[in-house]
């Protein structure tokens, strides 16, 4: 039996590590989805920070008439605090330049015009950024502060990309201890809402799978109105039953390993009262002579009964060994061991056509028939005259929904209580002394078998039905 702890998942095998592993990764993903517009408008911002000293540049321009006169310290000091190259400002078609007095040449330029600012186009810019490599030169592009006015600075793009690669990594320091935070505040809710109780659940299913039969092991439910309190009510009475079913069950093997030590014994006794009452029949007395036919009859039936039993409590859950069998010769041996062949007052048909085989378990199948064609024979024997020219059939007939062998004879039929209580053991016997177990006993056979044993009625004699899936059959030329 396999151990509990061995059967249960480590704790890094089961719900507690995938949960905190399913929410880390779904909120990194919210992250990352969140991550691209706000390093867009980091980016945006800084851009337009830049912008902002360029239009001071602008107005500086504008106030003086000669640009040229320009001090160099002022020019140097205004294009530093930009971190710029030059500035350009363009006014109605002119165009004014302010640059470092030692001028840059860039090599690689590449545009951000601050004029688009829709949400795409900065989150390309800004990917766009974040992946370059060094040495680029930014070309920022913005309106100024009068109209029809533009400004235009010239700057390395390293700056920006080093901001940018320092705001992602805040980002992803912050996502990650975010990601940690809200996983272990949901993992202790989930928990405490679902990971213990289902935890509890297993380990208590397989705690009582080792030991059914110790009623503390049943589960205690508790007061939940979801689905997992629907679990547990339904678990503790699932395994009330099973502890209810197995002590029965034991109980009634002991009952019936008792019942069959005292039904053995009766039954030896009674065979000696048997012998007793054969040569107490020798004697000439008339009222031994008229009294030992019923003595001898109830000894008989009470042998039958103790036999019975007997036989019942032996009787196995084996299931049946299937192989193609012969229909019709089972048939006829079956009716030999009921005493129908060669019955000095029953006629016997067998109709089952030579070529039907089936694959059955042959001996299992034959006392199924060796039990209906004694019953057949027993009721038309206590019918007596009260049945003119009586007879057994055995017939057979197939359909889609597969092969009926068909088990009648003309006799009175079956008594109300035998219908009422038909195979039931110790019920469903139609005559007197009986025990039913027979028709009991044989539909477990046949639905072993996959097949169905039923009462057909009628409006005279008994027929049964017997009916067996098409997939058991082997062949059958005369169909």
């Amino acid at each position: 039996m396999t151990p509990l702890r061995s059967a249960l998942p480590s704790r890094f095998a089961g719900l507690s590590i995938k949960l905190i592993a399913t929410i880390s990764a779904v909120i990194l993903l919210v992250e990352i989805v969140v991550y691209l517009p706000s390093l867009a408008n980091f980016r945006a911002n800084w851009l337009d920070d830049r912008l902002r000293v360029g239009v001071v540049g602008a107005r500086v321009l504008d106030a003086v008439p000669d640009v040229m006169a320009l001090p160099r310290s002022l020019t140097d000091r205004l294009l530093t605090s930009a971190g710029a190259y030059a500035i350009v400002y363009r006014r109605e078609g002119q165009s004014q330049l302010i640059e470092l007095a030692d001028p840059v040449t860039p090599e690689v330029v590449v545009t951000a015009d601050m004029r688009q600012r829709d949400l795409p186009t900065l989150i390309m810019g800004a990917v766009d950024t974040l992946l370059a490599g060094p040495g680029r030169t930014l070309r920022i592009i913005g309106p100024g502060d009068l109209d029809q006015t533009m400004v235009e600075i010239l700057l390395p793009e390293r700056p920006l990309r080093q901001e940018l690669l320092d705001y992602s990594g805040q980002v992803v320091a912050i996502s990650l201890a975010l990601a940690m935070l809200t996983a272990l505040a949901l993992y202790l809710l989930a928990s405490y809402l679902f990971i213990h109780p289902v935890r509890r659940l297993t380990e208590n299913m397989l705690a009582f799978r080792q030991a059914p039969e110790n009623g503390s092991l049943i589960i205690t439910p508790s007061a939940r109105r979801d689905e997992i309190g629907i679990a547990e009510r339904e678990l503790a009475a699932m395994e009330t039953d099973i502890f209810t079913l197995l002590r029965q069950r034991r109980h009634l093997a002991d009952l019936g390993l008792a019942v069959a030590k005292i039904n053995h014994d009766l039954r030896n006794t009674l065979t000696s009262a048997q012998l007793l009452s054969d040569q107490v029949a020798t004697l000439d007395d008339p009222k031994v002579q008229r009294l030992a036919p019923r003595l001898v009859t109830t000894l008989d039936r009470a042998i039958g009964f103790a036999q019975s039993v007997l036989d019942y409590g032996r009787e196995t859950s084996v299931p049946p060994v299937l192989a193609p069998t012969a229909i019709r010769p089972l048939v006829e041996e079956a009716a030999f061991d009921a005493r129908l062949s060669g019955h000095p007052a029953i006629s016997f048909s067998n109709a089952i056509p030579d070529s039907l085989v089936l694959r059955v378990d042959a001996g299992q199948l034959g006392r199924v028939l060796l039990n209906l064609l004694k019953n057949a024979r027993e009721a038309l024997e206590a019918a007596g005259g009260r049945v003119e020219a009586p007879m057994v059939t055995v017939s057979m007939l197939a359909s889609p929904q597969g092969i009926t062998l068909s088990v009648a004879d003309n006799g009175p039929g079956l008594p109300p209580r035998a219908r009422d209580n038909l195979f039931v053991a110790f019920e469903g016997s139609a005559r007197a002394g009986g025990t039913g177990l027979g028709l009991a006993i044989a539909r477990e056979i046949v639905d072993a078998h996959g097949g169905q044993l039923s009462l057909v009625d009628q409006p005279a004699g008994t027929r049964f039905d017997l009916l067996l899936p098409s997939a058991l059959l082997v062949k059958n030329q005369g169909m």
